[in-house]
């Protein structure tokens, strides 16, 4: 009964400054539509001039939407509608970007309905009408090898296409994994405005989590504050892209395991003093995403702080963060920068593991990707991808420290958001710097 009554505690807990910033549904759909609209007028073209690709169509049906066209639908668009076709024209020379929808009506307030119907009944037909008529160089298509993100045209209307389109243009057609990836991964000013917002409430979240008001240990649980992580966001009216993970290290004989971590924990983990817990924990505001992981010490009787030991392994990760985000030069890859990374954390004497990669529309974003952490030699294809300005990043990682009290090693594993402006990158909301206490 008690632990029964102490969960219903842990739902009532409110927070009315988290309720203030998140906006109104007919707010929110305000700024993303005026978000979209400021993207498909600069970032659309300013991509397609770097990529030359000078005619994207973006091609999805209802229910299977290309992930690159789930980004593009307006506020109150929760899928596309039938076959929904978007065809983006960038004359190079008269420095125009058009935006047409082959479809019966407008998508949002950005792209036109284009379709003739009278005309062109069958809609391939209008769509080849489109291509003709502009003569594009090279006509981009969301197909990729290395990128989930911008391989969302299917195998039907890739054949459809392909029958549709006359001999003279079948050869203009390439891959639009770089524009794709490109405005998956380009994050704008309003945007970078919204952000710090939503790394706020992930940390506050996370801080009261991480608290007294939270915890009691003996009683709680890992699978407890899962749960509690889970709703609070839902009392806030936010949402989360992945589900939450809580898990302990402490002084027994069970070593630290990569896959124990990600996904085999123990999920009815009574919390003790003595326990090092961390957390995995992101949310969805504005279709934008977080995505941190932190720790916490509980504190054993008498202790009015976490052990000396445990400072400096979370010392060593911080340091290790420090390590990877100075290796950000726009132009190199994700592998240069992992490699570099853990070459010069292992000089510093830093036992290092790093799986960072971008952050944005998704959680795991498109981007370089530096390091998986079973992939600790460089990541074929996209960790090959390049560093580009005005991109975001889960800075996650982890480091090895031997605990002398506890006879080994344990690993502190931190992810912060952060941004790379193209010369700098910083923080968009701070880091973990010091653990969070939680006292018996």
């Amino acid at each position: 009964m008690k632990k029964v009554l102490q969960l219903c505690c842990f739902l009532l807990i409110a927070s009315s400054i988290h309720a203030q910033v998140v906006l109104p549904e007919r707010e929110q759909a305000k700024v993303i539509d005026e978000i979209l609209g400021e993207r498909f007028n600069t970032v659309v073209p300013a991509l397609m001039e770097r990529t030359g690709i000078d005619m994207w169509i973006v091609i999805s049906r209802e229910y299977n939407e290309d992930p690159v066209l789930r980004t593009m639908l307006p506020s109150t668009w929760l899928s596309a509608r039938r076959t929904t076709m978007i065809v983006f024209y960038h004359d190079m020379n008269k420095q125009t970007i058009e935006k047409l929808a082959i479809a019966r009506y407008n998508v949002g307030e950005s792209i036109k309905a284009s379709w003739d119907m009278n005309k062109f009944p069958d809609q391939w037909d209008a769509l080849v009408d489109i291509i003709v008529s502009r003569n594009p160089q090279k006509i981009g298509i969301n197909t990729s090898e290395h990128f989930a993100h911008a391989d969302g045209l299917d195998h039907t209307h890739y054949d459809m296409l392909m029958k549709k389109l006359p001999p003279a243009f079948k050869s203009k057609v390439v891959s639009a994994e770089p524009l794709a990836v490109g405005w998956m991964e380009t994050r704008t000013e309003k945007e970078m405005q919204i952000y710090p917002k939503l790394v706020s409430i992930t940390h506050d979240i996370i801080a009261e989590g991480f608290s007294n008001k939270v915890v009691t240990p003996g009683v709680t649980t890992t699978d407890d504050l899962v749960w509690w992580f889970r709703q609070k966001l839902t009392s806030l009216g936010l949402i989360t892209w992945f589900h939450p993970s809580v898990a302990i290290q402490r002084s027994d004989s069970t070593s630290f395991e990569h896959l124990r971590s990600f996904s085999n924990r123990p999920k009815d983990d009574v919390v003790q003093p003595g326990d090092l817990l961390h957390v995995d924990f992101g949310i969805t505001y504005l279709r934008l995403n977080t995505d941190c992981q932190q720790h916490a010490y509980v504190l054993k009787p008498g202790e009015t702080d976490a052990p000396a030991s445990i400072k400096k392994a979370f010392a060593n990760s911080n340091r290790l963060q420090d390590i990877l985000t100075s290796n950000f030069k726009t132009g190199r890859t994700g592998n240069e920068m992992l490699l570099a990374s853990i070459k010069q954390a292992k000089a510093e004497g830093i036992t290092p593991s790093i799986y960072t990669h971008p952050l944005g529309f998704n959680g795991h974003a498109a981007g370089p990707t530096i390091g998986m952490w079973d992939m600790q030699q460089g990541v074929p294809g996209s960790g090959d991808y390049k560093l580009y300005p005005k991109t975001a990043y889960s800075i996650e990682l982890n480091s090895a420290t031997y605990i002398p009290e506890w006879k080994k090693e344990i690993r502190i594993m931190l992810e912060e958001d952060g941004y790379f402006d193209g010369t700098n990158f910083r923080y968009i909301g701070g880091r973990q710097e010091k653990l969070h206490i939680i006292k018996y």
